[in-house]
């Protein structure tokens, strides 16, 4: 069984604040794919933009800004985005 993504959406800023997103550090990245691991679980909040997640194992996911995803210790993936996200 692969590992999954956990992706969640249209959560309300108290709930954000209780995660902790608002004092977490912010990555930039250019429009670009690449490849990309995960040693240990990580979360991330998408503030702008969008981004497809292709796991080595299971269905491309599309992340979109205000989604909160947690990926799992272990997982390999691909990072896709859009030109001028959406």
């Amino acid at each position: 069984m692969s590992a999954v993504i956990v992706k969640q959406s249209n959560l309300d800023t108290e709930l954000l604040e209780k995660f902790g997103v608002f004092v977490w550090p912010i990555w930039r990245k250019e429009v670009s794919t690449f490849p990309w691991a995960y040693d240990s679980e990580e979360a991330c909040y998408l503030l702008e933009g969008d981004v497809t997640v292709i796991p080595r194992e299971g269905e491309p996911i599309r992340l979109e800004a205000g989604d909160l995803v947690t990926f799992p210790a272990g997982m390999n993936l691909y990072l896709a985005d859009s030109p001028g996200g959406t």
